[in-house]
């Protein structure tokens, strides 16, 4: 991932910043009594991003090998280099605020804002205090990146296997025993996380915020209270057209299951929607798909009929950003990201881009499968990639999107033009489908996009309650599900319980990596979209417009690319959209002709939960 902190280890790290105390170059003393100046906040801004770009090349490298050879040893080494980030960043933060209440030009004024707001895991000054939260960080996404099941009658089997059981599989015992499987992992992260949110809580005091959270929601440009509220008003406008979607799977999977298995009414059970979490339905696809509305096609088949390797996945990624305007990626992209997984060692396989030296030794990381999500997924990461290239011309505290559900809104907004038409023009697909079948193209996609929309919510929603003490302890997996249900309208197919650390199985948790942002980021990948599309001169349905090949449209995404965290992200939105407040309408124009259908399947169901 990317951010202005490492989240945890092995993430995209953009400027990153954490917490501890100072151990190379020191910010200016001074004492309280004095007065400081601009040019002593120059000064200090010039030390604190000449040292951060430093360390974070150095904790990048660090985080790099720990995350593709992962063993006790590389560890070790990344902690520390992380303990060495997070103490000079949270010193730098600290002595940002030295400035508070100064009339200062705008630039110096908002390096300072970033500084104390960018750190996602600030650490308290006490070194032994800061230590274990190092060690813990590492220890957590270590623990996810080994995790196995392991039956006492069959071989062990990793989040990809069993990952494949949940996409494929219509045995709901099956399905019963990868859900429960994959959530032995987490049960002995339990404590270390209670510890992990109670010494990052007291590293968020330290720099004036009421808890980690809040914290994480000062970020946005605006008060960390009316954040939440802005997210209260985006899920209203959506939220009707999450309802009818899950009233029609939910009829549908009942036909193909019994009640035994998925009832009538209420909640739909987690471990048959085709998803380890349930955050995308669209492996059920053929289950509820309408019977007059096929795709006419299947990516999947698609490619592995061509025989497609992993690099060739990428290069179809590549291509698609070069047609726009922007420039092939360095040959050391080629060279040193990891693209299948190796048989040979353990490497933590979930998908992210790197930005190593913060100019082009760009990466990615990802074990692709040959289908169509990870074809979707190669384009997401490589969006990272070329926007950590866009903004590299910046100054340090600058190299960072408008705010990260622009980092991640990019590279989806790219995969929304993966249309029949797009793959008819790099050769994939011989012929588009009629325009008979966009229903079935709709609901598959409402099934990735739609679906998502309320698990994007929950997981934040979930830690903010941890960080600001709402949920205790001994409440944790009560409180994941009771959020789940509220949001998604899932529950859990099995009787859980406190023994349980159910949020501690999907990656972001033990990674500490915020998860808002790709909330944000449906929300944004369509209003961007549509704004792309009129720049481009489409005139047809949203959903059957493709930029690729536009140099108009890769303009109006290139300018805002370059913009990095300069400007406050209204101003970004703007110059892609004309507008400056977030938009859910584009979402409800892009699937209106869906929702039309589904209130009509609907009709007579008992819908809600």
């Amino acid at each position: 991932m990317r951010s202005r902190i490492p989240k945890t280890l092995g993430k995209r790290v953009g400027w990153c910043l954490l917490t501890a105390f100072l151990i190379g170059a020191s910010p200016p003393v001074m004492g309280d009594d004095e007065v400081p100046t601009l040019e002593e906040a120059e000064a200090f801004l010039a030390t604190a991003e000449a040292r951060l770009l430093e360390l974070v090349i150095e904790l990048s490298r660090n985080q790099w090998v720990q995350a593709n050879f992962i063993t006790e040893d590389t560890d070790i080494l990344a902690a520390r280099a992380y303990d060495r980030m997070i103490g000079e960043a949270m010193q730098f933060a600290k002595g940002a605020t030295r400035f508070d209440g100064l009339d200062l030009p705008y630039d110096v004024a908002r390096k300072l804002k970033l500084l104390k707001v960018g750190l996602t895991l600030p650490a308290p000054s006490d070194a032994a205090q800061r230590s274990e939260l190092t060690q813990i960080a590492a220890g957590l996404e270590s623990a996810y990146g080994r995790g196995k099941y392991c039956p006492q009658d069959g071989e062990c089997q990793d989040l990809g296997a069993l990952s494949r059981t949940m996409a494929s599989s219509r045995n709901p015992d099956e399905l019963l025993e990868a859900w429960v499987g994959w959530r032995t992992i987490a049960p002995p992260m339990r404590e270390d996380y209670r510890r992990f949110a109670e010494l990052g809580n007291k590293g968020a005091s330290e720099l004036g915020f009421r808890d980690l959270g809040a914290l994480w929601r000062s970020q946005y440009d605006m008060d960390p209270d009316a954040f939440r509220a802005e997210l209260d008003r985006l899920w209203g406008q959506v939220r009707p057209l999450y309802e009818s979607l899950h009233c029609y799977v939910r009829g549908e999977l009942n036909d193909f299951y019994t009640a035994d298995v998925v009832p009538p009414s209420g909640s739909l059970p987690a471990h048959v929607l085709g998803n380890m979490w349930a955050q995308t339905w669209s492996n059920i696809y053929d289950i509820v798909a309408p019977p007059w509305g096929d795709s006419g096609f299947d990516l999947s088949e698609l490619l592995q009929a061509r025989k497609v390797d992993a690099r060739e996945m990428v290069r179809y990624g590549e291509s698609f950003f070069t047609s726009l305007g922007f420039e092939p990626l360095p040959d050391t992209f080629w060279e040193r990201s990891l693209f299948t997984k190796p048989a040979d060692r353990e490497v933590v396989c979930h998908a992210s881009a790197w930005d190593i030296d913060q100019v082009d030794d760009l990466r990615i990381k990802m074990c692709i499968e040959i289908n169509a999500e990870d074809f979707s997924t190669v384009h997401h990461e490589l969006g990272h990639s070329f926007y950590q290239r866009a903004y590299s011309h910046l100054p340090f505290l600058y190299r960072e999107s408008a705010n990260d559900g622009f980092h991640e809104g990019v590279g989806d907004t790219v995969a929304l033009s993966v249309t029949p038409e797009y793959l008819v023009q790099i050769g994939l697909l011989d012929e588009a489908p009629d325009e008979s079948a966009d229903l079935g193209v709709l609901l598959r996609m409402a099934l990735d996009k739609v679906a998502f929309l309320p698990f994007g919510l929950v997981v934040d929603q979930w830690r903010w309650k941890v960080f600001s003490g709402e949920v205790d302890a001994d409440e944790y997996n009560a409180a994941w599900w009771a959020l789940r249900q509220k949001y998604q309208g899932i529950t859990p197919p099995v009787e859980r319980s406190e023994k349980d650390f159910d949020p501690g199985a999907k990656y972001h948790v033990p990674a500490n990596t915020p998860y808002t942002r790709y909330f944000l980021a449906h929300i944004l990948q369509f209003q961007f979209q549509r704004a792309l599309c009129n720049a481009a001169g489409y005139e047809g349905p949203l959903h059957r417009c493709s930029i690729y090949g536009n140099p108009e449209a890769g303009k109006k995404l290139i300018d805002m690319l370059e913009m990095g965290s300069s400007r406050p992200w209204p101003d970004a939105l703007e110059a892609v959209t004309g507008q400056r407040e977030m938009d859910a309408t584009a979402i409800l124009d892009y699937f209106a002709p869906l929702k039309t259908w589904l209130d009509e399947r609907n009709a007579g169901r008992q819908c809600g939960w």
